[in-house]
């Protein structure tokens, strides 16, 4: 709260939300410069929480964010999910999807195994365990997979994932390789025949466009944005939390390279229309711009009466 204070006024400001939904106090502080509130995922949508913490962080966020004067969402659904649950108005909202830098299709593996890959950091949204689950089932398939994500954020749902491994005698197909950087995730993306993710929540899903700018076939979930983010053509997608479901689509295209052909086809396709950074940030740019106005007409017109401006209710 110390650095919002100290803004100057009158400059719009952008608060990431994971940040602003702890902090409701900044409403207080929408009067003196625009806020912008960019949300990737609310806070209280994590499946990982109980009932009393999501109830306390859904309150904190809708207190943030009815005083910001735009509200930046990185999807439909997650736009959706503001107005529906979090009272934000239509007229206050940006959808400003992350761009996605263009790829080359991936040639895929030269081996016999079909090389999955699965991107995003070991916590409980991303369910791995899931996963793990519905490969377990399909041993008699020849495929690998490799996990890239950092393991340091949840230490206990890391040392799970590895006890789930050896559970399902997967050690020797399953490699887990934490944090890799940038360049080593594309040459992931380009050694690998299908990405497959299991999330419980995505208020986007960059992995899932990466995957789609590199032309994978995608094996998914239906849960947040991931319908919004993976079109029918160029992937399949289930139910979350369903084990059953995810192996049964997992072996649809482990065992069939047509069909692993035609969603990579659909996948090409589908990149051409993902959003580059250059389009991202002139949408971005005129959320900002949209607010300034939007803070400075409100306060010219409460001098120009005489009238005191007050934070917003």
């Amino acid at each position: 709260m110390a650095a919002l204070r100290g803004i100057p006024r009158g400059r719009p400001t952008v608060v990431d939300g994971l940040a602003l939904g702890v902090l409701p106090e900044a409403r207080a502080l929408a009067w003196r410069a625009p806020l912008v509130a960019l949300v990737h995922q609310p806070l209280a949508s994590d499946p990982a929480l109980d009932a009393v913490q999501a109830a306390r962080f859904l309150e904190s966020e809708r207190t943030a964010l009815s005083g910001c004067h735009r509200v930046i969402a990185t999807s439909g659904a997650t736009a959706n999910l503001l107005i529906e649950t979090y009272d934000v108005p239509p007229e206050r909202i940006s959808i400003v999807r992350p761009g996605t830098d263009r790829a080359a299709p991936s040639p895929g593996s030269v081996g016999n195994a079909v090389e999955l890959l699965s991107v995003g950091s070991v916590v409980p949204v991303k369910g791995y365990e899931v996963l793990i689950a519905a490969l377990g089932t399909l041993r008699d398939l020849p495929w690998r997979l490799t996990i890239a994500g950092d393991r340091t954020r949840d230490p206990v749902t890391a040392a799970q994932l590895d006890a789930a491994i050896v559970a399902r005698g997967l050690g020797q197909r399953v490699r887990v390789l934490g944090a890799v950087p940038n360049t080593a995730v594309h040459e992931l993306y380009g050694a690998s025949d299908l990405f497959v993710l299991a999330s419980r929540f995505e208020g986007y899903g960059m992995a899932l466009a990466e995957a789609i700018s590199h032309g994978l076939p995608i094996v998914s979930t239906r849960a947040g944005a991931i319908p919004d983010t993976v079109p029918g053509g160029a992937g399949l997608l289930v139910p979350p939390d369903d084990a059953g479901a995810l192996a049964d689509a997992l072996r649809r295209l482990i065992a069939d390279t047509r069909a692993r052909r035609e969603l990579a086809a659909g996948a090409r396709d589908a990149a051409l229309r993902l959003p580059t950074w250059s389009d991202a940030g002139r949408l971005f740019a005129d959320a900002i711009e949209h607010a300034a106005r939007t803070h400075h007409f409100g306060r010219r017109d409460a001098e120009e009466t005489g009238a005191v401006v007050l934070p917003p209710e």
